[in-house]
């Protein structure tokens, strides 16, 4: 099995390790726009070659689109238009991407559809970059699949296969409903952080000790705040009907602690943060 991947960060790069050292793929490729980190991914061998888009496309067996879903919806309709060029029929390609319907939506009616498998691993950090790769990242991870239905089987199957080989199990829906999911339970926690980030960067300019004070419970929660812009830029755009509709609920919440707060009326303020408790229902 020969993999590329096109977009070596760490999506790609983390899928890279585990797909070759558990045996899955015996050659991984890799496409990489940017030179330094082509030349990095290389060195530190998370794939045995770099090559062309091109070379990628022909010589794979599955193609990984790991790169932002801005750039993911262009690149797809071109390596489904090479597989029908070169007439290899039965090559893959999926892509990681946190948004599904626009990308889904781009080759609905591509006649190579269905060698096109829909997938979004939910895993990740806030770095970006082939350093950022690490080794069992997806383990124990879901990883959603959008549309199966629209795919071959056994295209379906294969893939199945290469995300358990990555111990991640397997949801299944389609791509409207990934999209709303996503909104709640990952792109308003982006959003918050980016906020809360900004807050505090205002903030630290008239008070020079806000950062030196900051506890760890600070740090986790601004953490996603360095996620990167060339990611998260595409997917708030794409997926902009649900994070606006996460942001008018997030802030009608917030809007019921300001008022609590400003009413100095702390049985409201406690039972908003009892009802908020009852996450531990669903997080453990």
């Amino acid at each position: 099995m020969t993999v590329s991947i096109i977009g070596l960060g760490l999506i790609g790069g983390s899928m890279a390790i585990d797909l070759k050292r558990r045996g899955f793929a015996q050659k991984i490729l890799g496409v990489e726009k940017e030179p330094v980190n082509a030349s990095a991914a290389l060195k530190i061998g998370l794939v045995d070659e770099i090559v062309s888009f091109e070379e990628a496309v022909d010589a794979a067996d599955i193609v990984v689109v790991a790169v932002p879903v801005g750039a993911a919806v262009k690149l797809l309709p071109q390596i489904l238009d090479r597989f029908a060029g070169s007439g290899a029929k039965d090559k893959i390609v999926i892509d990681t991407c946190s948004t599904k319907a626009h990308i889904v939506r781009s080759v609905h009616y591509h006649p190579l559809r269905r060698r096109y498998v829909a997938t979004h691993p939910m895993a990740g950090t806030e770095y970006s970059g082939p350093w950022a790769a690490m080794p069992n990242l997806f383990d124990g991870r879901a990883c959603i699949f959008a549309n199966s239905e629209e795919s071959d089987p056994a295209a379906v199957k294969t893939i199945e296969q290469l995300y358990n080989v990555l111990n991640m199990r397997p949801i299944y829906m389609n791509s409207e409903q990934h999209d709303v999911h996503t909104a709640y339970v990952s792109h308003i926690s982006h959003l918050t952080s980016f906020a809360l980030a900004l807050t505090v960067l205002d903030k630290e300019k008239d008070e020079k000790h806000i950062f030196d004070l900051a506890s760890g419970g600070f740090s986790s929660t601004v953490r996603l705040a360095k996620s990167n812009a060339d990611m998260w830029v595409p997917i708030l755009s794409q997926n902009r009907d649900n994070v606006l509709q996460v942001i008018d609920t997030y802030i009608d919440k917030m809007g019921e602690f300001r008022q609590a707060i400003a009413d100095y009326d702390e049985d409201k303020i406690r039972s908003l943060i009892e009802e908020a408790n009852h996450i531990k229902k669903i997080l453990g």
